[in-house]
């Protein structure tokens, strides 16, 4: 990272120091103290990310969720509202922690808050499938006419609104913290083998799910089930965090600023590095592709029919893809950059969803939905990585809100206007919309993209 601050706005992390005479000496302290903890906080990070990121990874895959919504509701455009819900929540949320923690020098308080209540919220989703109703509750609205509603669903689809409202500011905090303690060219194979290790174990947890949990409906609801598991995997990911992670203190911070006032500097730190303005988009191209990801699996079921089988098998494929691939994306970032794994990711997610629109057997569905989970694999490890590697440290926090609220209003709109395109028009043009904004996202990306880590070592 490039540790020059853009002054009026920075200020000396250590107000007792003398000065910019001292701010050498801050920055070689600052590098002696990532170096000498390495080990300890490459451990850290890694199993915060494996536990983590599995069970996300349970949560976030386009089966469980999307096929529990499916089965309570019957409706499409609830699945999509849900996932909708769970968008919107990251909209303004990675500008608020963003703000909460640009002017610290430790942010693993926050860290432990806007974690802790994100996996609070699958726990919700959990114990909403054992303790609520699902049949319809009618509700009289005078001369309205009637509200109906079913309270499982209803509170299903709050618990998804509050886990996208904490995932967002997560992104922000963690995303930080990977920043000050792990040096850049080291993060491409953290990603990789903690990706890869909690992909392995959350494809096997998901095959066994499918069969062990959901068909037996373990413990009176299998999908409950499914994502208590998730809940205790990612807390235990959060609590290996905070036992072995030392961060340190940055040489300079940025001063403490209105959340109104942070918001209107998002047009100058895109003005400031029109590739770093053309990847944002990229991303919302990307991100708006989205579109299909819930009804992949429901696209399945209405061709070849879906049980815990199946959903297993193809949860397995999916996940599994997602494990392997991430150990070639993450020592393809650290040797060439991220773009090229960009590029290739957006590639494989374009033949991924022509393979599940043209064959129609569970052999060709499997091989798209590993391609599938490739791809977005690539996808996610390569915008994350990217973000940290544009402009200075001090703008870090506010420039990874830019991106995740960018992705997020695009996110938001897009599994709802596809719920109710396939309820209207049916899956075939959702996936033709969602290969549509993958052919922009991939045009942008070789036109006006550059690699940030070229770009920057050109610059010195």
């Amino acid at each position: 990272m490039d540790a020059k601050a853009d002054a009026p706005d920075v200020a000396p992390a250590d107000s007792q120091g003398s000065g910019d005479d001292d701010l050498p000496a801050r920055e070689a302290a600052y590098e002696k103290f990532v170096w000498d903890n390495l080990r300890r906080n490459y451990l850290g990070n890694y199993l915060h990310g494996m536990l983590g990121m599995t069970g996300f990874r349970l949560v976030n895959a386009p089966t469980f969720l999307p096929a529990y919504l499916f089965a309570i509701s019957g409706s499409n455009a609830i699945v999509g509202l849900g996932l909708a819900l769970q968008q919107v929540g990251g909209v303004i949320s990675p500008i608020f922690g963003a703000t909460k923690i640009e002017h610290r020098t430790k942010v693993m308080p926050a860290a432990l808050w806007m974690g802790g209540l994100a996996r609070m919220a699958i726990l919700g989703i959990a114990l909403a499938g054992w303790f609520l109703p699902n049949d319809p509750i009618r509700y009289s609205l005078g001369p309205l006419g009637e509200w109906i509603t079913r309270p499982r669903v209803a509170a299903i689809l709050g618990f998804m609104l509050m886990f996208g409202i904490f995932m967002g500011a997560q992104r922000v905090v963690f995303s930080m913290l990977m920043a000050k303690v792990i040096p850049i060219s080291r993060r491409g194979r953290l990603q990789a083998w903690r990706n890869a290790t909690g992909g392995l174990i959350a494809a096997a947890l998901a095959y066994f799910a499918g069969r062990w949990f959901i068909d037996a409906n373990l413990f009176g609801n299998g999908y409950s089930t499914t994502f208590v598991f998730a809940f205790f995997l990612t807390s235990a990911g959060l609590w290996a965090l905070q036992l072995l992670l030392k961060e340190p203190e940055p040489p300079t911070t940025r001063e403490q600023g209105r959340f109104r006032d942070r918001i209107h500097d998002f047009p100058r730190l895109i003005r400031q590095d029109k590739s770093y303005g053309a990847f944002v988009l990229t991303q919302m191209l990307a991100t708006s592709a989205r579109i299909a990801t819930p009804f992949y699996i429901i696209y399945v079921g209405s061709k070849i029919g879906l049980d815990g089988k199946t959903l297993g098998l193809l949860s397995l494929a999916y996940l599994g893809a997602d494990t392997v691939s991430n150990l070639v994306w993450g020592y393809l970032g650290d040797k060439t950059g991220f773009r090229l794994v960009l590029l290739v990711s957006l590639l494989g997610w374009i033949a991924a969803t022509v393979l599940l629109m043209s064959l129609h057997d569970i052999g060709p569905i499997f091989i798209a939905f590993c391609g599938l989970g490739a791809a977005q694999s690539g996808y996610m490890m390569a915008a994350q990585t990217m973000i940290l590697e544009f402009g200075s440290r001090d703008e870090l926090p506010m420039r990874i809100a830019v991106s995740a609220t960018a992705e997020s209003i695009t996110a938001t709109a897009g599994p709802l206007i596809g719920g109710l395109m396939a309820e209207a028009l049916g899956y075939n043009v959702v996936f033709g919309a969602s290969l549509g904004f993958l052919a922009l996202a991939l045009l942008l990306l070789l036109v006006a993209v550059k690699e940030p880590r070229t770009a920057r070592l050109q610059a010195l």
